[in-house]
């Protein structure tokens, strides 16, 4: 039996439109794969799902090899993610979420960049943004001309607040995943940058910067965990408390909490029921090497912002309706 290279782990919540797709980016990478001599698996968690994604993805792996499907009651994608790593045989972990997929050469150009960078625990790639049926490179804030290598993950992400490692674009040693114990389930926002962000303080990270995997931004607003407010217990921005001394010490770690705690609070700091807890996570941030346009937010009269941003609000809904009605409208009729 061939031995594990990669274990692929894809958490799926009531994905049903999405998550084959999901599933087909990998199962076309894996006999590819395994003529190159590199055993991969898929493991697919349906967390519960009130859909019919688990008999999609059932149907669609049956009779493949190294492929299986594993149900559990609603507990959370972090909790999902972790019943995948438990399952994983690989000793390298990769995660795909469920409305997200591979470019072709996905696997492939991960076990380049492993081989190339050894002393990495964690790999990434480059990604499309993929919105209005448009795709376009992620700004991640890599240096112009960067190819592939080592990166400081904290300077990177600070530069442009995208992303370098998604839950969709990365790899990382089971071992490593282990060790800093895998995704926290106590959050329902950010359980994925906590998690990054304790790897990358104790290892290296490898990045190849080529869009390799799509991010998906058109699943429905209402369903997106980033448009909703969650409460601060179960929020990244609200559990860092972790991180408080290496804050001290590390100056990288501190612009990028900083910058991360000015855009992530600001929906908060607006609401009437979580401004106070929005200005305990502003009282950590040291204002000096925030953009001045940030700092004047928070430093104007907060009735004049609330105004502002429901007006933002109302233009973004009617030009996403404008959007969509466009989008019918190039669609082939039936």
């Amino acid at each position: 039996m061939q031995e594990i290279t990669y274990s692929v782990v894809i958490p799926v919540y009531n994905k049903r439109d999405y998550v084959v797709r999901a599933v087909e980016s990998v199962t076309a990478q894996l006999q590819p794969m395994a003529e190159a001599g590199v055993g991969v698996e898929l493991i697919i968690v349906d967390d519960g799902s009130t859909d019919d994604s688990y008999q999609r993805v059932s149907e669609r792996i049956e009779g493949l090899e190294f492929c299986q499907l594993v149900k559990q009651e609603n507990q959370g994608v972090g909790a999902a993610r972790n019943k995948g790593i438990a399952l994983a045989k690989g000793r390298y972990v990769c995660f795909l979420d469920a409305d997200d997929w591979w470019e072709p050469s996905f696997l492939a150009e991960i076990d380049h960049l492993r081989a190339e960078f050894p002393e990495a625990a964690v790999y990434a790639s480059g990604f499309y943004l993929v919105k209005n049926g448009k795709k376009r490179v992620a700004p991640v804030g890599v240096a112009d001309g960067f190819e592939r290598g080592y990166i400081n993950y904290c300077l990177t992400y600070a530069k442009t607040l995208c992303m370098p490692i998604t839950s969709s674009s990365v790899v990382i040693s089971r071992q490593s995943l282990v060790e800093v114990g895998c995704f926290d389930e106590h959050l329902t926002l950010g359980e994925d940058f906590v998690l990054w962000i304790k790897l990358a303080l104790a290892y290296k990270v490898a990045f190849v910067n080529r869009p390799l995997a799509n991010y998906f931004q058109d699943v429905p607003v209402g369903k997106r965990a980033t448009r909703r407010l969650h409460q601060p217990e179960h929020h990244m921005l609200w559990n860092l408390d972790f991180l408080a001394e290496e804050e001290k010490r590390n100056g990288d770690l501190k612009l990028l909490l900083d910058r991360l705690r000015c855009g992530g609070v600001k929906r908060y700091y607006l609401s009437k029921q979580y401004h106070e807890a929005a200005m305990g996570v502003l009282e950590k941030v040291e204002w000096s090497h925030i953009p001045a346009s940030t700092y004047k937010f928070y430093h104007s009269p907060l009735w004049l912002q609330r105004i502002l941003f429901g007006l933002r609000g109302a233009g973004y809904r009617c030009k996403q309706m404008a959007v969509s009605l466009l989008l019918n409208r190039r669609s082939p009729k039936r």
